[in-house]
C-alpha cells in the first residue's frame, strides 16, 4: 500500500477531491513523519500542529459544503479543481521556508539575532498559497538572511534525505529536505543566487526560479532585482501547480508581470513542448565527472527527444562575480538588526554586512548599472536558444561543514561561489530557471540539471521538463532514500536527539499570535 507521503501533490489534491483521504489525514500523517525524521534532517524551524489542524478542519468543511460535486477522477490533473468551485490545493500539506512571514510563527530569517521575532502577518505568496487551500504545516530551515549555498545555522543543519552526511544545500535546504523526505507535499522557498536550485540538486527534487515579477515580494522589495519567492516539489507538474496558486503581484512591487490565466502552468506541463533549440554550456574546470555525465546524458536525451542540440559558448562567472558580491553583501547589511544583537549572527554574515556597508551609494549604482549590462550580454549571447542546458551545481551534495570556515569567512564566500558559479546568471538576468533531479551518482547522490530559458518562458521550462520526466522519471529513487533514512533514524546520535528539543518546545506555543513583533 502507498504511503500518503509518497504521493506527490497533484494526487494528494485530487485524493481530497475524490474523498479517499481528508486533510486531518494528510496533516497527521505528515506530522508523524516530521517527528520522526526532522531530528535526522533538520528541515523544520517551526511546526505548527495547531495551526495545520485547524486549517485541515477548514478544508474538511469547504469540502462537505461543496457536496458531492467535488468528487469524482483521480488524473493529475484533477488537482486543479476546475470547475468544482474549490481552490486547486484544497487540504494539501506544505512548508514554507523561514525567510517568509506566516502570521503568528516565529520569524528569524534563519538567524539567532531574531529567535523571538513573531511575524504579524502573511506574506503576501503565504496568503496566496492559503488561498489556494494549500495547509501550512511550518516553517522550514533556512540559510541566515539567505546568504549561503548552505543551511548550517545555530538553530539546525539541513541535511539531504539521500546521505544525512551531506547538506541539503541553501539557502532553502530545509524547504528542499522537508519535500524530498516527505514532510510535505511541496514548499515555498525562495531564490537569489540559486537558493531554491541549489538545495533542489542536493536534495532531488525539482526547484523553479520564475522569472522577475512573477511573483510578488511583498511585504518585503526586491530593489535590487535578485531574489523572487520559487516552489520546491517532487515532480515538474508539483511545481506548475505550486506557481500557480504563488503568481501574482501586488501595488509598489519593483517588477511585475501580466497575471496569467488560472491553471495556466499547470496546462503547460502537461502538454509537449515542441522540438526546441537547446544549448549545452561546454564542461569548465572544477565540474565533477558525475556533474559532467549529467550533462551530458541530458543533451542525448533531448537529442532523442527531438529536439536541435548543440554547444554554447562558454560562460564566466568573472564576469558578474564583482558586482554581484557588492549587490550580496548591501543585501545582508541592509537587514536591521539591533547593535546589542550583532554577536549572535554568523561569520559569513557579518563579513558580508561588514563589506557591505564599505559601499557607498555610488558604488551600489555602479555595480547595479554594470551588472544590468552585463545581464543584456548574456542574454544576447544565449538568444538564439530557447534554454541553456547545464550542471546545477558542479559537485554532489556536499559533506556537512565543508563550505564553512568560520575562521575564513572570505574563504566561505569564494568555495561557496566555486561550487555554484552558474546559478545566480539568471537572478542577474531575471530568467527563469529550473533544477531537474534527472542524474543519480552510483552511491546514491542526485545530481541536479539545470535549464534556463528566455524571460517570462516558465511555461516552456515546465513543459520540457516534464517531457524529460516521461522519458527518464526519478521517482523510484524514493526506495533507495527510505532505506536510507530508516537507517539513519534508528541511529541517530544522542546530539541529534538534543536538536530536536528547541523546535519541539516552539511547537507547543507556535500558534501564539499575541506575542509582540520585533
Amino acid at each position: 500500500m502507498t504511503d500518503l507521503h509518497d504521493l506527490t501533490l497533484a494526487e494528494q489534491a485530487a485524493a481530497v477531491r475524490a474523498r479517499t483521504v481528508s486533510p486531518t489525514e494528510l496533516v497527521d500523517h505528515h506530522l508523524r513523519r516530521i517527528g520522526e525524521l526532522d531530528g535526522v534532517l533538520g528541515a523544520y524551524r517551526t511546526v505548527d500542529a495547531p495551526g495545520a489542524h485547524r486549517a485541515a478542519r477548514a478544508a474538511e468543511a469547504r469540502l462537505a459544503a461543496a457536496g458531492t460535486g467535488a468528487a469524482g477522477g483521480t488524473g493529475q490533473g484533477d488537482g486543479a479543481g476546475e470547475g468544482d468551485g474549490l481552490p486547486p490545493l484544497l487540504g494539501v500539506p506544505l512548508s514554507v521556508k523561514d525567510t517568509w512571514p506566516v502570521a503568528g510563527l516565529p520569524f528569524t530569517a534563519g538567524s539567532a539575532a531574531f529567535d523571538d521575532r513573531v511575524a504579524p502577518a502573511d506574506a503576501a505568496v503565504v496568503g496566496a498559497l492559503r488561498a489556494a487551500g494549500g495547509v501550512l504545516l511550518g516553517t522550514t530551515t533556512a540559510a541566515e538572511f539567505g546568504c549561503s549555498a548552505y543551511t548550517e545555522t545555530t538553530h539546525a543543519t539541513a541535511r539531504s534525505p539521500y546521505d544525512p552526511t551531506r547538506g541539503a544545500g541553501g539557502s532553502s535546504g530545509g524547504a528542499a529536505a522537508s519535500v524530498a523526505a516527505g514532510l510535505a507535499a511541496g514548499a515555498l522557498g525562495s531564490d537569489g543566487g540559486g537558493s531554491v536550485r541549489i538545495p533542489a540538486a542536493a536534495c532531488g527534487v525539482v526547484g523553479l526560479k520564475p522569472s522577475r515579477g512573477r511573483v510578488t515580494p511583498a511585504p518585503g522589495t526586491d530593489a535590487l532585482g535578485l531574489a523572487t519567492a520559487g516552489p520546491l516539489a517532487r515532480t515538474v507538474l508539483d511545481a506548475a501547480l505550486l506557481l500557480d496558486a504563488m503568481a501574482g503581484s501586488t501595488p509598489g512591487d519593483g517588477s511585475t508581470l501580466p497575471a496569467v490565466p488560472a491553471g495556466h502552468f499547470r496546462s503547460c506541463a502537461e502538454r509537449e513542448p515542441g522540438p526546441l533549440r537547446i544549448g549545452i554550456l561546454p564542461p569548465a574546470d572544477g565540474w565533477h565527472p558525475e556533474a559532467a555525465l549529467a550533462c551530458r546524458r541530458t543533451a542525448d536525451l533531448l537529442a532523442d527527444l527531438g529536439h536541435r542540440v548543440e554547444e554554447a559558448p562558454p560562460f564566466d562567472p568573472a564576469e558578474y562575480l564583482p558586482d554581484f558580491t557588492v549587490l550580496w553583501s548591501v543585501l545582508a547589511a541592509a537587514v536591521p538588526v539591533p547593535p546589542e544583537r550583532e554577536e549572535r549572527l554568523l561569520p559569513l554574515t557579518h563579513w558580508l554586512r561588514a563589506r557591505g556597508e564599505e559601499h557607498g551609494a555610488v558604488r551600489l549604482y555602479a555595480a547595479t548599472a554594470s551588472l544590468a549590462a552585463t545581464a543584456r550580454t548574456i542574454c544576447r549571447r544565449y538568444e538564439r536558444f530557447d534554454a541553456v542546458l547545464s550542471p546545477t551545481t558542479d559537485q554532489p551534495p556536499l559533506p556537512v561543514g565543508s563550505l564553512a570556515d568560520p575562521d575564513d569567512p572570505e574563504r566561505t564566500y569564494a568555495r561557496m561561489l566555486a561550487v555554484t558559479p552558474r546559478t545566480p546568471v539568471a537572478n542577474l538576468t531575471g530568467r527563469p530557471s529550473i533544477s531537474l533531479p534527472l542524474h543519480w551518482t552510483p552511491d546514491g547522490l542526485p545530481i541536479g540539471v539545470m535549464l534556463t530559458a528566455r524571460l517570462h518562458q516558465e511555461g516552456l521550462l515546465l513543459a520540457l521538463g516534464a517531457q524529460l520526466e516521461r522519458a527518464r522519471p526519478w521517482g523510484h529513487h524514493a526506495a533507495r532514500q527510505a532505506a536510507v533514512l530508516e537507517r539513519a533514524r534508528q541511529t541517530a546520535a544522542p546530539e541529534q536527539a538534543r536538536q530536536t528539543a528547541a523546535p519541539e518546545q516552539i511547537r507547543q506555543t507556535a500558534a501564539r499570535p499575541e506575542r509582540s513583533a520585533r
